[in-house]
């Protein structure tokens, strides 16, 4: 009977320190609970604050691309709640150091396999803080030529002059020389026409002199000038360099190329097509038959 009291009394006891080892633990971890989620629950107001803070920061800044406030501003809201998720889990003695290096691990894995998109990225940036183009520009990148329609953080939009619609990736943009045909306000146009050798050289400079005086949209500072760029093997090629807007370069060359045309016609200067004067030779037995 003794070995039975013994027994029950010392699973009464087991059942008492087990309940109070639970209630020790219940009440550790509700203060772990509690902790938990005013931390996340604070952790997640302050990354919204901050992600407005440095949003509305960069703004300030003249010029600063929106993409790239909103990208900035979205790395700092999820910087913040990835901090905030390590401490919860520092809250029950989960080892942060561990996780850490997991997670370092899982980013360089990620840098790997999504290599050739993080190569986008880091371009897009730098695309977007240097500013070699612009919405609404029409550069020449690479083999790649348009008007830009949209700069992203992964690709760039183009429109080409027949209304096609191209995406480049900004790595390819990034690593090729780009050509910017909008950025400067004022362009310069070279016209060559060939004319004949029996004609006056002087009289179509003269000429050219007085289409560039009659249009407006030729620019009087720089001025215009004419010259002899080449004798050709059947013309002699007489040039004109004249300074406009960009916004009138294109209509302008089309314009004064036609204006040139009909005013050499009236004044008799001509416009040769392309000639070889050929010399026969007979042999020395031939001329003497």
């Amino acid at each position: 009977m003794e070995p039975l009291v013994s027994n029950t009394s010392a699973m009464v006891d087991s059942a008492e320190m087990a309940a109070r080892a639970a209630s020790a633990l219940a009440v550790q971890y509700s203060f772990s609970i509690v902790g938990a989620i005013i931390l996340l629950i604070v952790g997640y107001v302050m990354a919204g604050l901050l992600e407005r803070w440095t949003r509305s920061a960069l703004a300030r800044f003249r010029g600063f691309d929106e993409t790239l406030q909103r990208f900035f501003a979205k790395v700092v809201r999820y910087a913040v709640l990835v901090v905030v998720g390590v401490t919860v889990l520092a809250q029950f003695g989960v080892q942060t150091a561990s996780i850490i290096a997991a997670l370092g691990a899982i980013g360089l894995a990620i840098g790997l396999a999504l290599q050739g998109t993080l190569q986008n990225i880091a371009a897009g940036i730098m695309l977007l803080v240097l500013r070699p183009f612009r919405v609404g520009e029409y550069v020449d990148a690479g083999s790649v030529s348009g008007t830009i329609q949209e700069i992203g953080l992964f690709a760039t939009e183009f429109k080409t002059y027949d209304g096609l619609y191209v995406l480049a990736p900004n790595s390819e943009l990034w690593n090729s020389p780009v050509t910017n045909y909008s950025r400067n306000p004022v362009r310069m146009t070279e016209i060559k026409i060939g004319i004949g050798y029996d004609d006056d050289v002087d009289r179509a400079q003269a000429v050219y002199e007085e289409l560039a005086a009659a249009d407006d949209r030729i620019l009087a500072d720089p001025a215009p000038r004419t010259f002899v760029s080449e004798l050709g093997d059947s013309a002699v090629l007489v040039s004109i360099r004249y300074w406009t807007s960009t916004l009138d370069w294109f209509s302008t060359k089309l314009d004064f190329t036609k204006a040139a045309k009909k005013a050499f016609d009236a004044n008799g200067i001509s416009i040769p097509f392309p000639q070889q004067d050929v010399h026969y030779k007979q042999p020395p037995e031939t001329r003497a038959a």
